[in-house]
């Protein structure tokens, strides 16, 4: 099994707050956020890794390449517009096998993705999105859940659910066949991707994956750290 990893943002946010450190690089509890994607994902099963991170942040790119990690990266350089293209940047190394996708800025409890792979595998096409009830982004992501967990909308339509996405998904190959629609319709982002999904009738299923937090701001740090004290 292969895993996804989307570091190509350009944290402004931060840059705003003064911290000119770039996001991947931020070190939460001792770890930089980038190493905690990493080994969130090899602890889910991937056996490689493919690594999107943006051009205006070489340092990044240099972490990448200076140490050794426990399974091969295959690195990806590339500025882009958006959280979606950053995944369409990925799928040269993804669309052969299933696998995990996690942005760099989610830090999951320990031992959700390897439960969230799990039920990705048995749930089949085309993908399982974790879900936690536990709402903690500014803008999260609403899905209502269906018989047997299937996500029957995203979004405003789903927003009286009380579940909302955590920021790991696990996909089939299968996705990426909705890749030129949703360039042609100009959407913006990976959320407008997954509805776009739901539309054209594919399956998406829900994983109730216990609990994360997205580091987005400034003070999001400290509550990450108090987060892993009791979720790591």
């Amino acid at each position: 099994m292969k895993a996804g990893i989307i570091a190509a943002g350009l944290g402004e946010r931060f840059r705003d707050a003064g911290i000119v450190t770039p996001k991947p690089l931020l070190v939460v509890a001792g770890k930089t956020l980038l190493e905690r994607a990493v080994e969130a994902v090899v602890e889910g099963g991937a056996e490689e890794i493919a690594l999107i991170v943006n051009a205006e942040s070489p340092e990044v790119a240099s972490y990448v390449r200076q140490r050794r990690w426990p399974v091969p990266v295959a690195l990806t350089v590339k500025t882009t517009p958006s959280s979606m293209e950053s995944f369409f940047e990925l799928a040269p190394s993804l669309r052969e096998s299933p696998f995990l996708l996690t942005t760099v800025d989610a830090i999951a409890a320990r031992g959700a993705l390897p439960a969230l792979a799990s039920s990705g595998m048995a749930l089949g096409p085309c993908g399982t999105l974790a879900v936690t009830s536990y709402v903690d982004d500014e803008k999260p992501l609403w899905a209502r859940l269906g018989v047997n967990d299937e996500i029957l909308a995203l979004g405003a339509a789903a927003a009286d659910s009380g579940w909302v996405t955590s920021g790991a998904y696990f996909f089939h190959p299968s996705v990426y066949r909705h890749v030129a629609e949703a360039r042609r319709r100009q959407l913006g982002r990976l959320r407008d991707f997954l509805a776009l999904l739901l539309e054209r009738g594919e399956r998406l299923w829900a994983h109730r994956g216990g609990d994360s937090i997205d580091v987005d701001r400034p003070q999001d740090i400290a509550a990450a750290e108090r987060f892993l004290e009791t979720h790591a």
